[in-house]
């Protein structure tokens, strides 16, 4: 839910892409790490705590102009409270989770337009004493932000398509089941594309080894330890692009006919394999069952010193399927990487 409001609201993500450490909490939105400085002119760092004002996941204009906080009363450089914002000191619980020290009160004319600016002016008042003190303090620490783990498939927040505003258009492949067969010097290429997507599931089909010549082949840079473990690719894989995404599965295994109906819980798969006799068994089977699918063809030849070559994307759907015995073939062809 964080991500969501984040990402379809630009008050709010406004503020996360300055660097502000937010996240939204039992209805409540907190602003964490901000230095001020305490009575003995010590810096410290507290939290601000605001209601949301929200229509579905649209915030609206602040419905209060005050803020609670968490931590010591904030102060001058001098040590003397900011007197101008302290509207009360109790310790209060908002929520069973949200426990405040302070109400602060700081009322603009008309009120604040948006929560940007509401959090930004309380910020600014509380941390300037510190940012004087120190100018190396900061409430803008770009901090990562891991996802709960109910929340997301993401490991931490993709702020990327936040920062772009095409959230909206990620979100058209969340909840999906992809599968990818083939982990060679292409499939290994689209496993990295598509987990930076919130899919649900990447399911990954290849039986051989991660061998020193797939390092040069895959995207990223394997570490020699890792080339002499001998991982199966899918393994080795599985390891690397978990560290972003949670739904990675890995099947030590090649596609045939004797399992190739595992395909049709898929809502979309890569076909990323050589022999034409095993693309025509699966092509067959996701045709059959209206899954749609891709597939990938390269052709490469060395011709006096130099590399010529053609690449072919072929892609099946429930509605359009009757060109692809014009565009893929079948025969098994000579294998040449």
């Amino acid at each position: 839910m964080s991500q969501e409001l984040i990402s379809h609201n630009n008050d709010l993500s406004q503020l996360w892409e300055e660097g502000y450490e937010l996240s939204i909490k039992d209805g409540h939105l907190l602003i964490q790490n901000i230095p001020y400085v305490n009575s003995i002119k010590e810096i410290k760092y507290g939290s601000i705590v605001s209601t949301l004002n929200l229509s579905g996941n649209r915030t609206l204009k602040p419905e209060t102009h005050v803020v609670y906080f968490q931590g010591e009363v904030p102060c001058k450089k001098n040590g003397k409270p900011i007197t101008g914002i302290l509207n009360s000191s109790a310790k209060k619980s908002l929520t069973p989770s949200i426990q405040v020290d302070h109400l602060f009160s700081s009322k603009p004319t008309g009120g604040y337009p948006n929560y940007y600016e509401k959090i930004r002016t309380y910020v600014d008042i509380i941390s300037s004493p510190a940012v004087s003190i120190d100018n190396n303090v900061t409430a803008r620490n770009f901090k990562v932000s891991l996802c709960p783990d109910d929340e997301s498939v993401f490991k931490y927040i993709d702020t990327n398509s936040t920062r772009a505003g095409i959230r909206n258009v990620s979100d058209k492949v969340a909840g999906q089941r992809i599968g990818i067969i083939g982990l060679g010097g292409t499939g290994s290429y689209i496993l990295d594309l598509v987990s930076k997507n919130p899919v649900e599931e990447i399911h990954l089909f290849d039986d051989d080894y991660f061998l020193q010549h797939n390092a040069f082949r895959a995207p990223g840079a394997a570490k020699v330890e890792d080339i002499k473990t001998r991982f199966k690719k899918v393994k080795y894989l599985e390891r690397i692009y978990s560290n972003i995404h949670t739904g990675i599965k890995a099947h030590t295994q090649n596609i045939d006919s004797t399992n190739v109906q595992t395909l049709n819980e898929f809502d979309f798969v890569f076909i990323c394999v050589d022999r034409g006799d095993v693309k025509k068994i699966i092509i067959e089977e996701l045709i059959r069952n209206n899954t749609p699918f891709t597939d990938v063809g390269m052709g490469i030849q060395l011709v006096d010193d130099e590399l010529i070559g053609t690449i072919r994307v072929t892609t099946g759907t429930q509605e359009k399927n009757d060109h692809i015995p014009k565009r893929i073939s079948f025969d098994n062809g000579k294998v040449d990487d």
